[in-house]
């Protein structure tokens, strides 16, 4: 009885919607991971795995309605997410930088592409129109790439994502057209049904979502879960209205993105569960139904398809970095800007295939058509990350410097403390270091206590409320005001997070004991969920000395933590720490120039002596600090967090590397993300 109940479940293509579910969901994790051993961005690794098992290929898995439908959910929260990143304050001060890189980038492609579609493949002049239409828009496939590269405020990336409002709009205005035509509906009425849908469209959004989602946000934020799920109402409703109004979905989404830019403030709870749904589960579920509609089979399928295919493909290449060309010589973008729109621009993914399909229903495509789009999206899938990462890479490592002002905020230090922490004194000497009595923010001291039974965790909260106490009267003391609270939560770093957001801290400092964190990816769960969930400076300390009788401080910087958004800051705090307890600073410049780092150095406040040195590569650093550092030393390392500018893969198991040393006490400086701006106020004005 079990076995043919086992083997009918698992005859292919699979349709078993939790066994399915269960392979989305390994895919999600397995994916991307092996993808950038590959050097490769991992949003390409779902898209792999999605037309490796889908219908053109293993026919593991089944394309079924709920993957489509998931995939069409998670390409409209994808455009919201757009909507909500667009720098709107830049797009008001310049939105005819947008206009001119929609419009180049739209209807160069789209008039070569009629030309060449009509004389080349010989189409006639509705297909022609209705085919170019579909590659001169552009899907943002490499938008997770630019988010996490931390470029989508730049003038030239900001320029694309409001781009794509005139693109995607330009294109379904041909598509409406055009089908309309092709019923022999090509009337007046037809121009005058699409341009009032999308002023009602636009209209409505705008005038009724903003003045909703202040009433909403400012009447029930009890349970900010329902704040989420009324910007989920907010997307599919806006979503569904532009359906109503015949046009795409899609339209609809990033209109409500940009309605309530402004109302979602950036390191919230609420962004913070918006993307974490969308990066976790709708916009991977978009990617994989992008790769199940890729057939790789259509190589096979004769000489047309392939003809048709490599004539789209590089009319829509050419005519993209033609257009990329264009509006950077008007703008006077750099070339590295100019690449990074060159890439996102070429990203082609389900609205082209949905064109696309409206088209062969139609009549107005033939299979061979159709099996020469589904290959553009495959080529496409594969080179827009590509070239978008190589590009926006370097564009975020050359961030101009610029000055700041001089009045530098009073620092509002979290420090989540552990009952069973031990050294929680040299932890909260750290934090009056950096304080340096200045300013009236205190030290917010947390702790958080996992709820069991209720009786102990009675006692437990009983304990932790004695040692606040104590730490308390000590900050009373130093003169220095120090919060103190206990917070119930199961998961310990949402805890802290949290806690961190309501007391609007600037930086978070925590305690790390090397011993405890083997089975886990760097310092242990805790705290690497700490660095996951949170965009402030968090330094990481193991202090086997009290932090006052420091001599030396030793830095350790890693090439390209100078182009890090938060890396001023972080010296801002390196010399802070130094003045405060008197101690020599020693930078080691790990296979860049020590020059260049001390003319750095010298552009934030603070006047710090310091001595610069370089080493050719990271196998000599550790050898280098042992004959070097004593036991009443210091290590400080500015660490970018994985995948940051900056980052390296040494620094990964550096924290228990540097444990061995004599010194016994480190710190590692995490630094802020996403503010650009933020750095500014530490550096000397001119």
């Amino acid at each position: 009885m079990i076995l043919p109940a086992v083997t009918s479940v698992l005859e292919v293509p699979l349709e078993e919607p939790v066994l399915v579910f269960t392979i989305a969901m390994a895919i999600f994790l397995v994916g991307p991971l092996l993808i950038k051993r590959l050097g490769q961005p991992g949003i390409v690794g779902i898209v792999v795995f999605g037309a490796i098992i889908g219908p053109g290929a293993l026919e593991l898995v089944s394309h079924s309605d709920a993957i489509v439908l998931l995939g069409e959910v998670g390409l409209i929260y994808l455009l919201f997410t757009v909507g909500l990143e667009l720098d709107i304050r830049g797009f008001k001060e310049a939105p005819e930088n947008a206009a001119l890189f929609g419009l180049t980038s739209f209807l160069l492609p789209f008039t070569v592409g009629t030309v060449a579609m009509h004389t080349i493949l010989g189409l006639d002049l509705f297909p022609a129109l209705l085919l170019s239409s579909v590659f001169a828009s552009h899907t943002l496939l490499a938008y997770p790439i630019v988010n996490r590269l931390g470029v989508t405020k730049n003038r030239a990336v900001t320029a694309v994502f409001g781009g794509i409002l005139f693109t995607d709009t330009l294109a379904l205005v041909v598509l409406a057209i055009v089908t309309g035509a092709a019923e022999g509906d090509l009337t007046v009425w037809l121009f005058a049904r699409v341009l009032l849908a999308l002023i009602i469209l636009f209209g409505s959004v705008w005038l009724v979502l903003p003045r909703g989602s202040r009433w909403f946000f400012q009447n029930f934020s009890e349970e900010s879960y329902f704040e989420f799920l009324f910007v989920m109402v907010a997307i599919f409703g806006a979503a569904s209205l532009a359906e109503l109004l015949q046009l795409d979905p899609i339209l609809g989404a990033f209109v409500a993105g940009i309605a309530v830019n402004q109302l979602i403030p950036q390191g919230g709870t609420l962004i913070n569960r918006i993307e974490f749904v969308g990066n976790a589960f709708f916009i991977p579920f978009f990617l994989l139904h992008v790769g199940m509609l890729v057939d790789p089979s259509v190589i096979l399928d004769g000489l047309a398809t392939l003809q048709i295919a490599a004539a789209i493909i590089a009319i829509m290449f050419v005519t993209k970095a033609g257009a990329a060309w264009l509006v950077a010589k008007i703008q006077g973008y750099t070339p590295l800007e100019r690449n990074v729109i060159f890439g996102l621009s070429t990203g082609q993914a389900a609205a082209a295939l949905a064109i696309t399909l409206v088209g062969y229903d139609a009549g107005l495509f033939g299979e061979a058509i159709l099996n020469a789009v589904v290959l553009m999206l495959l080529v496409t899938a594969l080179a827009s990350p590509w070239l978008t990462e190589r590009a926006a890479t370097k564009l975020a490592l050359e961030r101009d410097v610029e000055e700041g002002d001089d009045d530098t905020d009073d620092p509002n230090i979290l420090l989540p403390l552990s009952h069973t922490a031990e050294l929680q004194q040299r932890l909260l000497d750290l934090a009056f270091v950096i304080k340096g009595g200045r300013g009236t923010e205190p030290v917010n001291v947390i702790t958080v206590v996992q709820p069991s039974r209720q009786k102990a965790t009675e006692r437990r909260i009983a304990d932790v409320q004695v040692d606040l106490e104590n730490i308390a009267a000590t900050g009373s003391a130093a003169e220095i005001p120090i919060e103190t609270e206990t917070r119930i939560n199961h998961n310990v770093a949402s805890g802290i997070v949290q806690g961190a957001i309501e007391v609007q801290a600037n930086q978070v400092i925590m305690g790390w004991d090397a011993a405890e964190s083997f089975r886990h990816r760097i310092f242990g769960s805790i705290i690497d969920q700490v660095l996951d969930r949170t965009n402030l400076p968090v330094l990481i300390s193991r202090l086997g000395h009290p932090i006052n009788t420091t001599r030396r401080i030793f830095v350790v910087v890693p090439i390209g933590a100078d182009h890090h958004e938060g890396f001023y800051e972080a010296v801002h705090l390196v010399k802070r720490i130094a003045s405060g307890v008197g101690a020599e600073l020693n930078v080691i410049v790990v296979e860049g120039s020590s020059h260049q780092f001390e003319h750095l150095f010298e552009l934030v406040e603070e006047d710090v002596p310091a001595e610069f040195d370089s080493i050719d590569d990271w196998g000599a650093l550790l050898p280098g600090l042992e004959s070097r550092s004593d036991e009443d030393d210091l290590i400080i390392a500015i660490s970018p967090r994985r995948g940051d500018v900056g980052w390296h893969s040494e620094l990964e198991d550096l924290p228990s590397r540097l444990a061995e040393l004599p010194p016994a006490s480190f710190i590692t400086i995490h630094p802020r993300q996403g503010e650009p701006d933020y750095d500014r106020q530490y550096l000397r004005l001119k």
